[in-house]
């Protein structure tokens, strides 16, 4: 009898904790906010596409988290700040948003990570490039997912240096990721014993090349850097094409180009292009699953920023299941905490500073020929380890003994 009262009383404790642990999700909903480009430049970059990949990790993670249900709400940024700061605030104050993420844009994403700080909310940014983010701007509840410029720099322009190609002209953005690229991506030829021969800066969206591309051409240099994303690069290597750049033997990189940029432009066009990336679909039977399975809703296959996106939702769900809620500051304890394993990434660690460390791969885009098929688009050049591609918490700038204020 002594017995039975024991585990009944015992039941009734569990089951109280238990309440008190649903309760711990506020609102009744994890919601999660995809904020990205959908109509502009770099609306293949991430786009619709991204929001897709979320509702996939809902759906894969099994719809509840808590026993609560998981919302996902997008909008378009449309690459304007001060539109992504309103829509942020507008989630955070009235929507009851969670975590926002993607946040394609560099200005975009430090804007957007900067007001959450303030609100302690989470971001994970997959789709913009700063070191920032991680850096002098770093926040507490502030992650960065997918890749950034030292990982690109690091990817591309060491390897082409390495390889033959010591002398560069930039055909940069003319906003802070450009910048940033450019500096960066020149820092690393020139330790490498390689040199920079000039720079030319574009209008964010610009349409015509022609003159930039004749300042590239004639600086002589063996590469011409592109330190631009999305339609921007996209644009420019039409116009290589057209100028027979390619074929009078400089190299291009895209310093920043993804498979979804590269079957927008076509094999005949991209053939050549040195670029890097930190997932690609067809690397493993694991990541070939993925991406049919994303093929079968989209009709495309997966880049790394969507595959990233997934991944940021599926961590962050993890993080809110083993904080046993979804207050900001224990989850970002989490996500701090657990290893990073799953289709995207192997052997993740998440820095102090929330910069993710994987490995990121250089690639090179497959001449028509050698295609097998659609999406059969890259021949793996280089692994470059985690460690080698993302910058330490030391040299990232990030003062993390701010946090505990």
């Amino acid at each position: 009898m002594r017995f039975k009262t024991l585990l009944l009383a015992a039941s009734s404790l569990a089951l109280v904790a238990g309440a008190a642990k649903a309760q711990e999700i506020s609102n009744d909903v994890v919601k999660i906010g995809i904020l990205n480009d959908q109509s502009g430049v770099y609306a293949d970059f991430g786009g619709q596409w991204s929001v897709e990949a979320a509702r996939m990790a809902v759906e894969d993670y099994g719809g509840t988290v808590l026993g609560k249900p998981i919302e996902i709400v997008s909008a378009d940024h449309q690459n304007k700040a001060d539109i992504a700061s309103n829509t942020a605030r507008e989630w955070y104050d009235v929507q009851n948003v969670d975590a926002i993420m993607e946040l394609t844009t560099s200005s975009v994403a430090l804007a957007v990570q900067g007001l959450s700080r303030e609100k302690e909310k989470i971001t994970i940014t997959t789709g913009a490039a700063t070191t920032e983010l991680t850096g002098a701007q770093c926040s507490p509840y502030g992650f960065h997912w997918v890749y950034d410029t030292h990982a690109l720099a690091v990817g591309t322009g060491g390897a082409l240096v390495k390889a033959g190609g010591d002398s560069w002209f930039f055909l940069t953005a003319d906003y802070a990721f450009g910048y940033s690229l450019e500096e960066q991506t020149g820092n690393f030829v020139k330790e490498n014993g390689g040199e920079v021969l000039g720079a030319v800066r574009h209008p964010l969206g610009t349409t015509d090349f022609s003159s930039f591309l004749l300042q590239a051409q004639s600086s002589g240099a063996k590469v011409i850097g592109l330190a631009n994303a999305g339609l921007d690069t996209a644009n420019a290597i039409k116009g290589a094409a057209e100028f027979g750049i390619v074929q009078s033997g400089q190299q291009l990189a895209g310093l920043l180009f993804t498979l979804a940029e590269v079957h927008g432009l076509g094999l005949e066009a991209a053939q050549g292009l040195n670029l890097t990336e930190g997932w690609y679909w067809d690397q493993s039977d694991e990541n070939r699953e993925f991406a049919t399975k994303f093929e079968e809703k989209t009709q495309r296959k997966p880049n790394m920023v969507q595959a990233g996106t997934y991944s940021a939702v599926m961590q962050y769900l993890k993080a809110v299941e083993a904080a046993g809620t979804d207050a900001t500051a224990e989850v970002a304890a989490k996500l701090h905490e657990l290893p990073v394993e799953d289709v995207f990434a192997k052997g993740g660690t998440v820095q102090e500073n929330g910069r993710m460390v994987y490995d990121m791969y250089l690639f090179q885009v497959k001449a028509p020929g050698e295609s097998e098929g659609p999406w059969d688009y890259y021949t793996e050049v280089a692994q470059v380890p985690g460690g080698e591609a993302f910058l330490t918490v030391e040299e990232s700038g990030c003062d993390v003994a701010s946090f505990a204020n």
